[in-house]
């Protein structure tokens, strides 16, 4: 019995592999360790796999292509369904298989290393955006517990942290200011950090092609510009979904 069709599930170390027949006729459903993955793989005849789109399911996707399998990207969301009992990781694996064959099924992108290189970038600074504002907070509220008000937004604290650096604050403990100072100077050290990754995402944004012609829309700017690049890439899933190829013909919904 020939595979035609198999859902992959993942896990940290084993990974479960459920493979059907073009009749539907179960073939496997049996657990796999990563490192034995690619080549139980290649033992097998080219085949559509299903994987649901998650942390390293770009990675696999783009490994199983290279070996000659037609790769699909679901959403883990649109995979629940399938889902007939208690979930297990056989149970998943079999939920994907057979979502993967659905006509009206939607599918994700699979991710070029580039664009996953380029996305680490805009996810750590995001990251640093999160604690310069966590940061920013605790500066407030400490300030206030001594009678103390700034403006709120991030401009008004920092124009506050830079003041501080060269005049003292008045009627705040010595202990008080010393831990307003570390705050403040690793708010400072976050803010370097955030413009720095922005110089990276605005360089991208000059030197890539799709990034400079997404920029010709009103409102948008490189970081927007240089996100929608490394999250969608090309945008042709888009296309697809709408029902629409490049050449303005309807095709059917996959």
């Amino acid at each position: 019995m020939e595979v035609t069709t198999i859902g992959l599930d993942f896990g940290k170390d084993v990974f479960q592999v459920h493979g059907i027949t073009a009749d539907g006729t179960v073939v496997f459903n049996r657990t796999i360790r990563r490192r034995q993955l690619l080549n139980f793989f290649e033992t097998l005849p080219r085949s559509l796999v299903g994987i649901e789109a998650c942390g390293s399911a770009h990675h696999w996707a783009r490994e199983l292509i290279e070996i000659g399998h037609d790769v699909r990207l679901m959403p883990a969301v649109y995979v629940k369904p399938y889902v007939k009992r208690g979930k297990t990781d056989a149970v998943d694996a079999e939920a994907i298989c057979e979502a993967v064959t659905r006509p009206t099924m939607r599918f994700v992108a699979v991710k070029s290393k580039e664009q996953q290189a380029l996305l680490t970038i805009h996810r750590v600074r995001q990251l640093v955006v999160r604690q310069k504002t966590q940061m920013l907070n605790v500066i407030w509220g400490l300030l206030r517990e001594f009678g103390h008000v700034i403006g709120n937004g991030p401009v008004a604290a920092m124009r506050f942290i830079k003041a501080f650096e060269t005049d003292d604050c008045p009627d705040i403990p010595d202990v008080a200011k010393s831990m307003l100072k570390t705050l403040c100077d690793q708010v400072v050290a976050l803010d370097d950090r955030v413009a720095f990754y922005d110089k990276l995402i605005k360089y991208h944004a000059r030197i890539d092609e799709r990034a400079k012609r997404i920029r010709t829309v009103p409102g948008v700017g490189p970081i927007t510009a240089s996100a929608i690049v490394a999250t969608i890439g090309d945008g042709k899933t888009f296309l697809a979904a709408a029902g629409f190829v490049e050449r303005g013909q309807p095709q059917p919904c996959r």
